[in-house]
C-alpha cells in the first residue's frame, strides 16, 4: 500500500548578487541568533537554576531588534530566525532526553550556513520560488522533477565552502512499496571490498579520496602558504573547498545508488552495529574508514527499507561473525585483521573472512528476525569445541542457522 512521506528535494541554484547579499545577511543573523540564545539559556541554567521555553526565547528575540546594536535582525525576514530558536529548542530538548550532548555554537567558518524559510516567507507559483525580503525568483536548475502538484512546505536554503548554493524543498510525495521478493542479503562492511554480500559478491570500494589525494593535496599546501586574512587565501580556500566537494559529492553518489540497488532486490538486508566512531580512533586505519563512510550507507539502508516496505536487521556489535566457522559453529581464538583467509581447527573448511563473515551475518539476521528480540549470539567456543550461547534481553541475534 502506497504511503505518504515527507520527502526533500534538493537543487543547486545561482542567485543574483543581490540575492547572495541578502542571503548572506540573512545566514549571519540566523548565527547570531541562535549563539546569543544558547548563552542566554546557558547564563540562565548554570547560574539561576532556571530554563527559558521558546516563548521567552522568541520575546527576547523582539527586545534585541528593538535595541541600536541589533537593529539590523530587523531588516531581514523574521521566519529564518524564529526558526533558529525551534532548532535550538529541539536541540535542548535531545540533550535533556540524553539523546544527544549540550548544543554547541555555530562557527562562521565551520558551520553550513543555512536559513529555513516556513510557507509565510516563500511564494510557490508555477515551479517558480520566491523568498521573502526578495523580489524576483530564485534560479533553480531542476535536476529532476517535483512530485506532480507537490508544494513545498519548508524550504532550506544553504551554501556549502565551495560557495554553491542549494535550495531543498520539503513536499509530501507518496512512496509505492517495491514488489514484495523473497531475496536476502547480509553485509559485511570491509576497506578493500566496501561490502561482501553473502550471494558471493565483493563490491569494491571505490576510495574516493584516496583517487584525488594528489589534488587535495596540492590545493591544501596552496593555501597554507597564503596569508592569512587576504583575498588569496580565500581563493585557495574556495579550491581546496571544492576539491573535498568534488569527493564528497561522487561518495554520495555511488553510496545511494548502491543502497537503492540492495533494496530493490531483497526483501531483507542484515548489516552489522559497527561503532565507527570507536573504529576511528585507529590511527592507521581512520582515514581509510572515513572515506568507506559506513554510517552514511547504513542511514540510506535505513530510511530506504522503511519507505519501499523492506525489512532491514541489525545484529550485535559483539557477534564474532569474521571468527565464527560457518560450517561447524566453532568460534576462532585469535584471527587478525591482516589474515583474509583461515582453516577450522575443528572440520578444516577454508573460509574467505569477508565472506564468510557476510554469510554468519546473513544467518544471524534471519534467526533474529524469526524469533524477535530477546536472544544474543553465540560469543566463544567452549573447550569441547562446540559453541557456547548466551542469553541476554534487549538484544536481538541468535539461534544460528547453518548456511
Amino acid at each position: 500500500m502506497a504511503r505518504q512521506v515527507k520527502r526533500a528535494f534538493k537543487y543547486r541554484f545561482y542567485p543574483t548578487h543581490e540575492q547572495a547579499a541578502e542571503l548572506s545577511r540573512t545566514f549571519g543573523c540566523v548565527r547570531l541568533v541562535y549563539n546569543k540564545a544558547l548563552e542566554e539559556r546557558t547564563r540562565a541554567w548554570y547560574g539561576e537554576q532556571r530554563r527559558i521555553s521558546y516563548v521567552q526565547a522568541s520575546a527576547a528575540l523582539t527586545q534585541w531588534k528593538k535595541t541600536e546594536e541589533l537593529a539590523f535582525l530587523a531588516e531581514v525576514s523574521s521566519v529564518p530566525l524564529q526558526q533558529a530558536l525551534r532548532h535550538l529548542q529541539t536541540a535542548f530538548g535531545n540533550f535533556f532526553a540524553k539523546r544527544a550532548q549540550y548544543p554547541r555554537y555555530k562557527s562562521r567558518k565551520k558551520s553550513r550556513a543555512s536559513a529555513e524559510y516556513t510557507r509565510s516567507a516563500f511564494t510557490w507559483r508555477e515551479g517558480n520560488l520566491t523568498l521573502a525580503k526578495m523580489t524576483q525568483p530564485v534560479d533553480i536548475r531542476w535536476s529532476r522533477p517535483l512530485p506532480e502538484g507537490a508544494v513545498p512546505t519548508t524550504v532550506t536554503v544553504s551554501r556549502d565552502a565551495a560557495g554553491r548554493w542549494f535550495v531543498s524543498l520539503l513536499c509530501e510525495d507518496t512512496i509505492t512499496p517495491a514488489p514484495a521478493t523473497t531475496n536476502a542479503v547480509g553485509l559485511d562492511a570491509g576497506i578493500t571490498s566496501l561490502v561482501t554480500l553473502s550471494t558471493g559478491e565483493k563490491i569494491t570500494n571505490p576510495r574516493h579520496e584516496r583517487r584525488d589525494r594528489a589534488r587535495l593535496a596540492k590545493a591544501q599546501r596552496e593555501l597554507s602558504r597564503k596569508t592569512k586574512g587576504s583575498a588569496n587565501r580565500e581563493k585557495a580556500r574556495r579550491r581546496a573547498a571544492k576539491v573535498h566537494a568534488r569527493i564528497a559529492d561522487r561518495r554520495r553518489d555511488f553510496l545511494h545508488k548502491l543502497s537503492t540497488r540492495l533494496v530493490r532486490e531483497n526483501q531483507t538486508v542484515v548489516i552489522e552495529d559497527l561503532t565507527v566512531r570507536n573504529l576511528l580512533k585507529n590511527g592507521h586505519l581512520a582515514r581509510a574508514l572515513s572515506d568507506a563512510a559506513w554510517t552514511q550507507l547504513r542511514m540510506m539502508l535505513e530510511y530506504k527499507c522503511a519507505w519501499y516496505g523492506r525489512e532491514l536487521v541489525v545484529i550485535d556489535r559483539f557477534f564474532p561473525s569474521s571468527k565464527l566457522c560457518g560450517n561447524c559453529g566453532t568460534v576462532a581464538a585469535q584471527l587478525p585483521l591482516h589474515v583474509r583467509t583461515w582453516t577450522c581447527e575443528h572440520c578444516g573448511v577454508v573460509h574467505d573472512r569477508d565472506l564468510n563473515a557476510a554469510r554468519n551475518i546473513l544467518a544471524a539476521g534471519l534467526a533474529a528476525s524469526a524469533c524477535g528480540d530477546g536472544v544474543r549470539p553465540q560469543r566463544e567456543s567452549s573447550r569441547t569445541g562446540r559453541s557456547s550461547v548466551k542469553q541476554e534481553p534487549q538484544r536481538a541475534t541468535a539461534g544460528i542457522p547453518r548456511l
